[in-house]
């Protein structure tokens, strides 16, 4: 098969750009031919960065790059990650207009909210849902804290609402988790359109052997629930030692609670070899979210070197997690709760073991490259298929 992705970089690198290497690599592994088109936010800058803003609803010179590829490569899929901004939605109709069957991975709710993540002021927020065009983040300054930037995020949302653009210029949507797809079906897409494929990792090779310590690894930002756990911290029992590994807009506020506080130790940012290795070394894994995240990459790989993981029971992690099989959950925000359920992880004795077995089990059946290229495999048979079918009903009707 031949496969072209497209993808906006972000200026710095996140999981949505992991992922998508990811896949491109295991495509090209199992046999495929792919073409990449890349984008890359970190030419936005003074000038430019208001041209991207004006161009975020529709970029000509976008489309015509797109098509122009399209025109050579022929792919026989067109697999979108992000587009946002410098790609813009101009690449849907630009692969539609060439008749060419266009795969959107839903990474994040960027199509639902300006700021993409459902969450303001430290708390869930939908508001931007009910209406045509998502004025409350205009006025919120969700994107990046800027109301001009933020114009320009909702423009699109709400351009491409009245054009009905995912409805007419998609043809499969991939949802990384069950509770993804609710959200995007509660919010009018297709349900039938939009196949789950969770994220898969790397297999490490084995389960780690365990240890004595707490891990947290990822973003320090408020959203992560860093200021729940640092508080949980000063609850919990005495023994109990964390681990930090990471940066972010709260890096100095970890760090001066690692100054204060004995028990707590920070890492800093680690190299993602270096990460699997402090899961695998690790008694449970913490992932304390306070937002809706899409999928929980972090849990799957605690699951691959088989450390339990305890999270915040909200968004895709409360589908990921199982209470008391996999790791345990508490009530998102609650420090009190949070002290409670790791109190409960450390005092567990008999069980550990058998729990550390559950949550490699659990990335064996769901979570690895094989089990991922196969859905990968049915999501693009199904779009050509679909898309073939929609040629024939059209060429019957004219």
């Amino acid at each position: 098969m031949k496969i072209l992705t497209i993808h906006n970089k972000y200026k710095f690198r996140g999981g949505e750009d992991e992922s998508r290497e990811s896949e491109d690599s295991l495509l090209v592994a199992n046999g495929h031919s792919v073409e990449q088109l890349v984008f890359d936010n970190s030419i936005i800058g003074g000038i430019r960065a208001v041209r991207a803003g004006l161009e975020a609803s529709w970029s000509q010179s976008s489309y015509n790059l797109t098509r122009q590829r399209i025109a050579d490569l022929k792919p026989d899929v067109v697999d979108i990650h992000n587009f946002f901004p410098l790609a813009s939605p101009s690449v849907h109709y630009a692969a539609h207009a060439l008749g060419v069957p266009i795969v959107q991975t839903l990474h994040n709710f960027r199509l639902l909210c300006p700021g993409a993540t459902f969450y303001r002021e430290g708390a869930v927020c939908e508001d931007c849902t009910s209406h045509a065009v998502p004025w409350p983040g205009v006025v919120h300054g969700c994107y990046r804290g800027s109301r001009a930037q933020t114009a320009a995020v909702a423009g699109m949302i709400g351009v491409h609402r009245l054009l009905r653009t995912w409805q007419r210029a998609v043809t499969t949507f991939i949802a990384v988790s069950e509770f993804a797809k609710g959200k995007f079906v509660e919010h009018g897409f297709p349900a039938s359109r939009i196949t789950v494929k969770p994220n898969f990792v790397l297999d490490p090779g084995s389960a780690g052997e365990g240890g004595d310590d707490l891990l947290f690894v990822g973003r320090l930002a408020v959203e992560k629930g860093i200021g729940t756990m640092l508080e949980a911290m000063e609850l919990v029992n005495p023994a109990v030692r964390l681990k930090i590994a990471g940066d972010g807009p709260l890096a100095d506020k970890v760090a001066a609670a690692a100054g204060r506080n004995p028990r707590i130790q920070y890492l800093g940012r680690v190299p993602q070899k270096k990460a699997l290795e402090l899961m695998g070394a690790s008694r449970f894994v913490l992932v304390p979210s306070e937002w809706y995240e899409t999928f929980g990459r972090v849990a799957a790989e605690s699951f691959s070197r088989g450390t339990p993981v305890i999270a915040s029971g909200i968004g895709a992690i409360a589908e990921i997690v199982e209470d008391g099989r996999t790791g345990f959950l508490y009530r998102p925000g609650d420090p009190h709760d949070l002290a409670r359920a790791i109190n409960r992880a450390f005092a567990m004795e008999d069980g550990l073991a058998e729990m550390r077995r559950e949550a490699r089990r659990e990335y064996e059946r769901k979570y690895t490259a094989a089990r991922g290229y196969g859905l990968m495999l049915e999501i693009y048979e199904e779009a050509i298929a679909r898309t073939s079918a929609s040629r024939r009903t059209s060429a019957v009707l004219n």
